[in-house]
């Protein structure tokens, strides 16, 4: 008998095949994109995104003014306080001279840390960062990742870190995983698993009890 989180993935993987998550064309792409899709949905962020494109350095948008910055994110919503958010990513990434491949050397409870002292950057986001950018494996609890387990039928521990260490604690420790599961979970909360549930031909019905909040 699989554990019931693997049982789970395993699952999702077979139905879905790998998800090539983030959507993003560089780690710093995807790490400006962790903090537009706060609060909004993903259509909004490819705006932002495209409007930004042709000042995607990370010099070019740390040193970018503030005022200006915010309005290429306006189609992300809450784009005053996201230009904030991204300018104290900024200041802290600049630390480390822009340098992805330094800090995929440091250690990992050392740089979550780090990046949930940055003004704006929660437990979400800098998991979110860990896993797709700095490739540390971690698992991702999100809307999707709670309103999934409970439907199934895990009562799962109401604080963050409670549900991510329960589930690291049970889970292989594989980057792979990680970054998988997070991205099949949001893919299933997409296709069937969504506000109002989609059962005919879910792929986790034979073993979910159809809880609804």
């Amino acid at each position: 008998m699989q554990p019931a989180y693997k049982l789970i993935y395993n699952k999702l993987f077979e139905y879905y095949g790998p998800q090539s998550w983030w959507p993003a064309e560089t780690p710093f792409e995807m790490m400006i994109g962790s903090i537009l899709v706060q609060n909004t949905n993903w259509r909004n962020v490819d705006k932002a995104l495209i409007k930004l494109a042709p000042y995607f350095e990370p010099a070019i948008i740390d040193y970018l003014p503030i005022e200006d910055l915010a309005q290429l994110i306006r189609s992300s919503g809450f784009y005053n306080i996201k230009a904030k958010r991204i300018k104290a990513f900024m200041e802290w990434f600049r630390k480390y001279d822009y340098n992805v491949e330094r800090i995929k050397n440091m250690d990992k409870i050392e740089l979550r840390k780090e990046l949930l002292s940055i003004h704006g950057i929660g437990q979400e986001t800098a998991d979110v960062m860990l896993v797709y950018a700095f490739e540390k494996p971690v698992f991702v609890v999100d809307a999707y990742a709670r309103r999934i387990f409970y439907r199934i039928g895990h009562d799962m521990p109401a604080s963050y870190d409670s549900f991510r260490k329960l589930l690291e604690k049970e889970l292989p420790n594989k980057l792979t995983l990680y970054n998988e599961f997070h991205a099949l979970l949001v893919e299933h909360a997409k296709q069937y698993c969504r506000s109002k549930p989609i059962c005919e031909n879910c792929p986790l019905l034979d073993i979910c009890d159809r809880r609804r909040e």
